[in-house]
């Protein structure tokens, strides 16, 4: 099988059911930007992480997969037989188990804190910003089309998880969170 097709040459590309559009459109930039999340949760799954924390992220990637496809599938082309599975009440419910245990071992803020630390701290940063951006854009596209209301929750659970992970990174390996200070 052959990686390249030549069908998006024109800068078109083919949705789950057949449908070509643009690849400009809301709902490609939508899924391709759950695309970017789940690649930088690969680049954070090569840093030295727990056992626990690379299962939890390898689980989260599956559940992006899915996150893309129900993107990449309007609901309108979806049939009983469809072998696009559905994002679920699981999904996010393993989130939010996932923030209130690391959580609860975490010392409270008392400030905002600043985007860095160790590097595997600063990755998860950086992919609860990209993962905010896909929450934008998924909201944007869900005030256009009909989208399952579980990946807006999700994607803004995973945020909030991304935090939390980012955090327990540091205090895991002594790192300082840094406090966000104002001038003057």
């Amino acid at each position: 099988m052959k990686i390249y097709t030549k069908t998006g040459d024109e800068g078109k590309t083919s949705l789950f059911g057949g449908q070509r559009v643009l690849k400009d459109d809301l709902r490609i930039e939508s899924y391709g930007t759950t695309d970017e999340l789940n690649a930088l949760i690969g680049v954070v799954l090569s840093e030295s992480l727990t056992a626990e924390i690379s299962e939890l992220l390898i689980q989260i990637q599956n559940d992006l997969f899915i996150v893309g496809a129900e993107l990449a599938t309007p609901l309108e082309t979806r049939t009983e037989k469809s072998i696009i599975p559905e994002l679920n009440n699981k999904s996010i419910e393993l989130l939010e188990n996932a923030i209130d245990e690391i959580d609860e071992k975490l010392p409270p803020l008392k400030n905002f804190i600043l985007p860095s630390g160790v590097r595997s701290a600063s990755l998860l940063h950086f992919a609860r910003t990209v993962c905010r951006r896909a929450e934008r854009n998924v909201v944007k596209l869900a005030k256009e089309v009909e989208l399952n209301e579980n990946v807006v929750m999700y994607l803004n659970r995973l945020s909030d998880l991304l935090f939390v992970l980012a955090r327990n990174e540091n205090i895991r390996t002594s790192t300082e969170e840094v406090e966000w200070k104002t001038r003057g």
